[in-house]
């Protein structure tokens, strides 16, 4: 039995949550993303990008191109809302659910067409999603998820593709060698040396030359030229690690206001793991400074979920990377090497007050917002966008938005 994967992608997903809103931006240049001078562009429309915009572009820069466009800063708590919609709706339909990405799916419909035939259902489905959320979605159908998911882009913006089981090099031959996923732009540039551009010439060149060139990543970018993947859908994410980054609008040295975000971030991503039943054993820090170096540094800790052990930790870190003393450009937290487990008390150092107070700090965030009560030391300007970002271990891929600077 040929396997039948389906994948879905709203098209151009922030501007037109932003539409649903507001009718009034319908059919008009709308950039999403950060507003400052070093945004950077997380969503950009159709109209915009006839002007060469797209995402991941500084935003500096698409003022330049469009300059007419609205320009509006995302807002993660209505994208997760209507991003929970679809996900609802396509619970309720299909039989196996991955949610990759805040606007991407995939779905195995394996089966289905003994009932009611796969095609017809997918567009049942995309009409009942367009009708119940009002905003515009595209999908792909075929054998794989590779497959599916280059059939979506070629169907967009606001359409639908299938690709027939046996069909799939003959659909990805004349493609740009850019269109597979896993094909970044330094993968590219690598192909466009070796003259190569189109999928169908690396269907023709030997396995073992792709190994030799790209190693163990070459043989999986020769089978997705093909047509082959065997990846199942993955229902639940877990999560390994849990990070937090800033970036500050201008360069700075200030080490109260870097301290402030550094604490901030900490203390956050501590209420995050015991709100999820977590503990970390592994601290990373980074810093990037204003000619774009980037250092971090880790350090191994016994498992513990505990603000006063991770804090200091983290300040400790910090202090042995800042030391070119140049203007800093964004800071990060990372916790990995994370496990199930609450937070134990430590025999000589805690005491049941200690875990008392984190019990009831925590009831008060889970109520009123992860920012309702914070410490001294962590309030001031480096700590007004830190949390508000919902639960990392829900099994939900994090919602990534490019507008997150100080």
């Amino acid at each position: 039995m040929n396997r039948n994967i389906l994948h879905l992608d709203l098209d151009t997903f922030f501007v037109s949550c932003e539409r649903r809103l507001n009718s009034k931006l319908i059919g008009k240049p709308v950039i999403v993303g950060g507003t400052g001078d070093r945004g950077v562009v997380s969503a950009a429309s159709y109209e915009c990008r006839a002007y060469g915009v797209h995402s991941g572009m500084a935003m500096r820069m698409a003022r330049q191109l469009c300059p007419h466009a609205t320009y509006i800063r995302g807002n993660a708590s209505v994208y997760t809302k209507f991003s929970k919609m679809v996900t609802d709706i396509l619970q309720e339909q299909v039989p196996v659910l991955e949610k990759s990405s805040v606007d991407e799916f995939y779905a195995d419909l394996t089966g289905m067409d003994r009932f009611f035939g796969c095609y017809k259902f997918a567009k049942e489905l995309r009409t009942k999603i367009i009708r119940e959320t009002g905003l515009p979605i595209s999908f792909g159908l075929s054998v794989n998820k590779t497959v599916s998911k280059v059939a979506t882009n070629e169907a967009k913006p606001d359409s639908q593709l299938k690709v027939d089981a046996g069909f799939e090099k003959i659909f990805l031959e004349p493609l740009s060698i850019r269109k597979i996923p896993m094909v970044g732009e330094k993968t590219f540039r690598t192909f466009c040396n070796l003259g190569v551009k189109k999928v169908g010439l690396v269907q023709q060149m030997p396995v073992e030359m792709m190994v030799s060139v790209f190693g163990k990543n070459g043989r999986v970018i020769w089978e997705r030229a093909n047509g082959i993947d065997r990846t199942p859908i993955v229902q639940y994410h877990e999560r390994k690690s849990i990070s937090s980054e800033r970036t500050y609008g201008r360069d700075t040295t200030d080490l109260i206001k870097l301290k402030t975000t550094i604490r901030a971030m900490a203390e956050n991503l501590a209420f995050q793991l015991r709100a999820g039943n977590k503990l970390t054993s592994c601290i990373t820090v980074k810093v990037r400074y204003s000619d774009f170096q980037t250092y971090s540094k880790q350090l191994k800790v016994p498992y513990t979920a505990a603000d006063h052990n991770l804090i200091p930790q983290v300040l400790e870190l910090f202090e042995k990377l800042y030391n070119r003393r140049l203007l800093i450009r964004l800071v990060g937290v990372r916790y990995s090497g994370l496990t199930e487990g609450h937070y134990q008390i430590d025999l000589f150092e805690n005491t049941s007050r200690t875990v008392n107070l984190y019990k009831a700090m925590d009831a008060i965030r889970l109520r009123y917002g992860d920012r309702s009560i914070m410490r001294a030391a962590t309030l001031g300007e480096g700590s007004r966008t830190i949390g508000g970002q919902g639960n990392p271990f829900n099994g939900q891929p994090p919602i990534v938005l490019a507008h997150r600077h100080q």
